[in-house]
């Protein structure tokens, strides 16, 4: 199938919502969790079984557990060994997420939705009894991502190791892990179910309203509390960090299952790099149009444009020559009717990308060429 053919049903039929929990009021519950990794298994030989064992004086029939399903659930057992103790907890005032252990001085990357407006915040790490005190270095909602910085380093922190996620496939089997709702240290199986996806937050409920490229998407069981967390493969290497699940409309915006989605490793190390090394982000990658817009309807109450409300100064749409009140209707060959598909246009191209904007004018359409800047 046309990859094109896959990417507009999400965005024009998927919800996406965040992985955010409410505080947890009263006393917490200990909850002792067993995952058992079954390879194999079964109550006994097969019909007939036994008798050609016997005949043949061998101890062929015995109920063995495939070498393949063997070697797959040491492999299980190896990443989460390897992994989870780089994963950990991030309480804010009214909120819980997870993080991943970026280096050993401390930084702990996560969602810029897991700390929202906060500063200060509770870490719990895989080898600490009590709760670590951790500061915000920097939250960039663009990208819905943030950095963290421990004010004090344990003995023994373990940075976790970050792939190339360019080179993530479809069907590579991944591990979630994380704290869904607020059972830390969890880890869910699924695996790589599409690449290169765009998603919009809501705003609602605490969500950034960012337009993000190049998801992964995965069917490994995601749940409140793993925002921030780690999507693994089975080279122990972080490929991205979850951050949105789809919801279904058609059942009153619950969770649809096996629809997860996180922000790809490279996007992550780019961001963080930048954070650390600068308290910022100063090259963001992401393309602008350079205005603020809002969605206009038609008159049959039909999102049908985006209204320009106002134009940066010096910025792309500005040099193009766009005005406060021109309606934007197509970017490229893209058709935008809302502000979503036109942050999902902008999302797909890069700072420099020469483009056409369409737009109406006193009830004039026209096109004009346009070089994207930076957001």
């Amino acid at each position: 199938m046309d990859a094109s053919r896959l990417r507009t049903p999400l965005r024009r039929t998927a919800r996406v919502r965040l992985f955010r929990i409410p505080r947890l009021a009263g006393p917490v519950v200990a909850v002792s969790c067993c995952l058992a990794l079954a390879a194999g298994c079964s109550s006994g030989p097969g019909p007939g079984s036994s008798a050609r064992g016997e005949e043949s004086g061998s101890d062929t029939a015995q109920a063995s557990v495939p070498r393949a399903s063997g070697d797959l659930q040491s492999d299980y057992l190896k990443v989460i060994k390897d992994v989870l103790p780089s994963v950990v907890q991030i309480q804010a005032t009214s909120d819980l997420g997870s993080g991943v252990v970026y280096d050993d001085q401390g930084h702990i990357v996560t969602n810029a939705h897991v700390v929202g407006d906060e500063r200060s915040f509770q870490v719990t790490t895989a080898s600490s009894e009590q709760p670590l005190t951790a500061e915000l270095v920097f939250s960039y909602p663009e990208q819905d991502l943030a950095v963290v910085k421990l004010d004090s380093v344990p003995d023994g922190l373990a940075p976790a190791r970050f792939a190339d996620s360019s080179k993530v496939q479809v069907g590579d089997i991944v591990l979630a892990m994380g704290s869904p709702l607020g059972l830390s240290s969890s880890v869910t199986q699924g695996i790589v179910s599409a690449t290169g996806r765009t998603v919009s937050e809501g705003q609602s409920g605490g969500g950034t309203g960012a337009t993000i490229a190049d998801m992964i998407q995965t069917s490994a069981a995601i749940n409140p509390g793993n925002s921030g967390g780690a999507l693994v493969d089975l080279d122990s290497e972080v490929i991205g960090i979850p951050t949105l699940a789809a919801t279904d409309p058609d059942l009153g915006n619950s969770a649809a299952p096996g629809i997860g989605f996180a922000i790809p490793a490279n996007t992550v190390k780019t961001i963080a790099d930048q954070i650390i090394k600068n308290g910022r982000v100063t090259d963001s990658g992401r393309a602008a149009l350079g205005i603020v817009g809002r969605t206009v309807v038609d008159s049959d109450l039909q999102a049908a444009g985006v209204a320009v409300v106002s134009v940066e100064s010096g910025g792309a749409a500005a040099g193009a020559g766009l005005k406060a009140g021109d309606i934007i209707t197509r970017l490229g060959d893209v058709d935008i009717t809302t502000i979503t598909s036109l942050s999902e246009a902008l999302a797909e191209d890069r700072p420099g990308d020469r483009t056409s904007v369409t737009y109406t004018r006193g009830g004039a359409e026209k096109t004009v060429d346009v070089t994207l800047g930076e957001q």
